[in-house]
């Protein structure tokens, strides 16, 4: 437990330190120490005290148990509020089995508009190992850890989801369609040793208009109501910040890629 809470404390961290006050919608002004965001307007994002016992947007590190299925998708108003202030974040927010239930403008300038594909391919998992209009429109991404890798942590959450969730017909029903459409999907799922769930990686994002951009993913998982909340940040002052920086402006839509 107590390991649990430390590394959702180092995410928070990290999230601060990436996030320009500008792009959280902070006027910015003299005697900052450090680029990234102060911890009060962390808090101020997910509308909570700023008080170091605070438990943010909800979140606690024990164990999840499955949710009605009526209820996964909607998305409440204490996850949907920072998301939105992170309006200058590529900003989407999953169900437990990966599917994409609400997401912001940049995530749909970073790998296209999710309204483009019905709401079943809205789903990683499909994009990584179903044959669909998921894949078919899923941007390439290589992960920093591996393809390998990447695949195998969606396996080991959509077993998570599984065994807490004893009977489910559509997560039953997701597994069989991915078992029987892809050997790596049969592979990572019957491997003996268990994997690493997915949690932070860093990205390589190629986009038709503006080329490679070396992102930071990181996922806050949300267990009291089955969520993942995932952004997106560059390094501050780097030229795949000025990326993102031209997705902001374009929306994604033709632009040249800064040199």
């Amino acid at each position: 437990m107590a390991s649990s809470r430390s590394a959702f404390a180092e995410l928070l961290r990290a999230w601060r330190d990436r996030l320009s006050p500008a792009d959280a919608g902070f006027t910015v002004t003299g005697g900052r120490r450090a680029p990234g965001l102060r911890r009060e307007e962390l808090a101020q994002l997910a509308g909570l005290s700023s008080s170091r016992g605070t438990n943010a947007t909800g979140c606690t590190a024990a164990p999840v148990s499955c949710r009605p299925r009526t209820e996964r998708s909607h998305v409440p108003a204490g996850i949907q509020r920072p998301a939105a202030r992170l309006g200058g974040v590529p900003t989407g927010v999953f169900t437990a089995d990966w599917t994409l239930v609400w997401w912001n403008a940049m995530w749909s300038a970073l790998h296209g508009d999710p309204a483009a594909v019905p709401p079943a391919g809205r789903n990683l998992a499909r994009a990584l190992f179903g044959d669909g209009a998921a894949r078919a429109m899923m941007r390439p991404v290589r992960p920093e850890r591996g393809q390998d890798a990447f695949e195998a942590s969606i396996v080991a959450d959509l077993k998570d989801a599984v065994s807490r969730c004893p009977g489910d017909a559509g997560l039953d029903r997701l597994v069989r369609e991915l078992r029987d459409a892809s050997d790596a999907f049969a592979r990572h799922r019957a491997a003996r040793t268990a994997a690493t769930r997915h949690t932070t990686d860093r990205k390589t994002v190629r986009h038709p208009e503006v080329g490679d951009i070396l992102l930071d993913c990181d996922i806050l998982v949300v267990p009291d109501v089955d969520l993942r909340m995932v952004a997106y940040t560059a390094a501050t002052g780097s030229s795949d910040a000025g990326r993102l920086d031209l997705l902001r402006v374009t929306g994604g839509r033709t632009a040249a890629a800064p040199s």
